[in-house]
């Protein structure tokens, strides 16, 4: 009889979690969600929010714990995204909303996050008041200080370009559409800022103005403005007056004037369309196929004094499918070229029209002629660099790279180096594990030796933002002891550990020259052969501005190399080294000669003496062209001196002769 309660409570639980599944459809997914959120399965977590989110699209807060979730395995962008619905389901939720916004700037979206801040800011909260404070001031200040360039005489394309993108992220959208069309006029070329002008001139809601703007740039111009235009732009076909709009703003525009007239055609609309392809003809003398077109038309209407001499140049011209199809309409005797198989009337077919889609901007389209054209001719090296391209332009990098691949074998040297400067660069980006090798030896005459740093090291690059790697490093010189220089006995951590280091390390990648990275592991001193501990870690700067030593011209350039570092073998120190050099680089023939002047600044947490000083001197660096790219010599004279107090035994300032050689490769 005792047993009774028990089991009436067991039933109730029973029937009240069945009801619960009737009821909430979502109930079955959530459940497993947040057993596998307890356990640290995030991936199995994430699938089973992502079904229930699916089962009921309405629940914030599902949506908020999976974007939680997806910040724990670094998925910011997709935990950003989620916050984002949360907000929109919720837009009352201020500590989402700033939960939003900050992953909005954290994701480079900063105009997003603006808004965000300042609508919370007005309900008093003092974070989110700092936090659009942070991102508004140098908005505005830029801001200013463009307009006064501009108002000084400083009506250049840069300027206009700068104050209309401060002006678009600081929501002034007048001013940035004002500037943006500035900007344009200046280089008309630049088709990518009349992308830039119709998707301001859409959150103004001028319909109009944002049509002709991006129609204008989805024909002719870069592939990449014309490929974002086309996104842009109303799903339906272009109507004439807006064609018209169009040229009125880019009367150079000839694809844009070309599909206009054929438009007119296929309207019949005959004398409007022979106007539109006689200025085509005017502006683009090599547009055969407008020439044949107009050619025709005259030709319709009687006019053979107007049409022969435009048909007989496409007749002569190098598309020769399109002038045998002029000779079939004259009635003349078509000119066959001998050709070795059947497969190359069709290569040229595709090729061309791979080349007319690339200059409109349909890069897909390009991309399908591309194949067709090397399932054709296998061996056209001109195809498959072109193909490395279409692909690179469809952000599809993993497919760019063996095509480049192939390329850089052609016997034409500017086909094969084109693709070679394509697969370098793409290369590393591309792999998924990456070995990175590097040496400096160097010289120094103040202590007499020479020195020999390098590292090798295997990253593996993951979706998610930090690269894991492992690491092998030597810092060590020629001694096999300190010993005295300059009759100053100088504490080991100055210049060489002795040691080799092992270890493992996480490191994030690098933006705008800046990366963090932590690293565990030993060191093996060779000398005492002790093994001790090692944690290291910090952040590191690195750039340059102007020529630098690969530049093919002569110019003056500035470099910056600064790290900080945590080192817990140096008394668990924390040291900051500044590197600066500044000055001019010379081209002559293959050699490449710099000459500058060095600043450089040491200092650490803890204030030891020996890790405080600032140097500077002359210095130069040069490598040949036939060297490997990452390859030169450095000799630098320089003039130390301390700026914490150093002992009696040791000298306040010194002189140093270095001369180095630095080499690093990838695969």
């Amino acid at each position: 009889m005792k047993r009774k309660p028990v089991r009436v409570i067991l039933l109730l639980a029973s029937c009240c979690v069945a009801l619960a599944q009737a009821v909430d459809p979502a109930y079955e997914p959530l459940t497993k969600a947040y057993e596998a959120l307890r356990a640290k399965r995030y991936d199995e977590a994430v699938g089973a929010f992502r079904r229930a989110i699916e089962l009921d699209p309405n629940r914030v807060a599902a949506r908020k714990d999976l974007a939680y979730t997806y910040l724990k395995i670094g998925e910011t962008e997709s935990a950003r995204d989620e916050f984002g619905e949360a907000m929109r389901l919720d837009p009352a939720d201020n500590h989402l909303a700033m939960e939003y916004a900050f992953l909005c700037y954290e994701t480079k979206e900063q105009a997003q996050a603006r808004r965000i801040f300042d609508r919370v800011r007005k309900t008093g909260d003092p974070v989110a008041q700092q936090a659009f404070e942070n991102i508004d001031r140098p908005l505005r200040e830029g801001i200013e200080r463009w307009k006064k360039a501009i108002e000084l005489g400083s009506d250049t394309f840069s300027a206009h370009y700068e104050l209309a993108t401060l002006a678009e992220q600081r929501d002034e959208l007048n001013l940035a559409a004002e500037h943006f069309l500035r900007a344009w006029r200046l280089i008309p070329d630049r088709r990518s800022v009349l992308v830039d002008l119709g998707r301001v001139s859409q959150r103004l809601k001028r319909d109009e103005e944002a049509v002709t703007a991006l129609l204008a740039a989805s024909r002719g111009g870069e592939p990449r403005a014309a490929d974002a235009a086309r996104k842009l732009l109303p799903a339906r076909y272009p109507y004439v007056y807006e064609f018209r709009r169009a040229l009125e703003l880019d009367p150079a525009n000839t694809e844009l004037r070309r599909e206009l007239a054929y438009l007119l055609l296929r309207m019949d609309r005959s004398a409007e369309a022979e106007r539109e392809f006689q200025i085509v003809c005017e502006k683009a003398p090599d547009d055969l196929l407008s020439a044949a077109q107009l050619g025709f038309l005259y030709l319709a209407r009687g006019d053979k004094e107007r049409a022969i001499p435009l048909l007989d140049r496409v007749m002569k011209g190098p598309d020769e499918d399109l002038a045998n199809r002029v000779r079939a309409v004259l009635r003349l005797p078509q000119k066959l070229k001998p050709r070795s198989d059947n497969a190359a009337p069709v290569s040229v077919d595709a090729k061309l029209m791979a080349e007319r889609s690339f200059k409109a901007g349909y890069i897909r389209d390009a991309l399908k002629y591309l194949q067709i054209a090397h399932e054709a001719d296998p061996i056209d090296f001109s195809v498959m660099l072109k193909m490395g391209w279409a692909y690179n332009l469809l952000h599809d990098d993993a497919h760019a790279v063996p095509w480049f691949d192939l390329a850089r074998r052609s016997p034409d040297p500017q086909i094969s180096g084109e693709a070679l400067r394509a697969y370098r660069n793409l290369r590393s980006a591309t792999q998924r594990f990456q070995t990175t090798i590097w040496v400096f030896p160097t010289y120094s005459s103040r202590w007499r030796d020479l020195f020999a740093y390098g590292q090798i090291k295997t990253e593996w690059k993951p979706k998610f933002p930090l690269r894991p790697y492992v690491s092998i490093r030597l810092i060590g010189d020629s001694r096999r002891e300190l010993g005295q220089a300059q009759g100053v006995q100088a504490p080991p951590q100055y210049l060489s550990e002795s040691a080799v280091i092992f270890g493992v390390g996480l490191r994030t990648p690098t933006w705008k020259g800046l990366m963090g990275w932590a690293e565990a592991g030993s060191a093996a001193g060779y000398l005492t052969h002790h093994v001790l501990p090692d944690y290291r870690g910090g952040i590191s700067f690195a750039r340059g501005w102007g020529r630098l030593l690969g530049a093919e011209d002569s110019g003056w350039f500035f470099e910056t190399n600064d790290d900080g570092v945590f080192i817990s073998r140096f008394d668990k120190d924390f040291l900051v080294y500044s590197q600066n050099r500044g000055g001019y680089t010379a081209v002559i023939g293959g050699l490449r000669f710099q000459l500058y002047w060095n600043a450089n600044v040491t200092f650490d947490q803890k204030r030891q003496a020996w890790a405080n000083y600032t140097e500077s001197g002359p210095g130069s660096r040069f490598r040949w062209s036939w060297l490997p790219e990452s390859m030169s010599f450095t000799v630098n004279y320089l003039r130390g001196s301390y700026s914490v107090p150093q002992d009696g035994s040791r000298p306040s300032t010194y002189t140093d002769f270095r001369s180095g050689v630095w080499y690093a490769f990838s695969r």
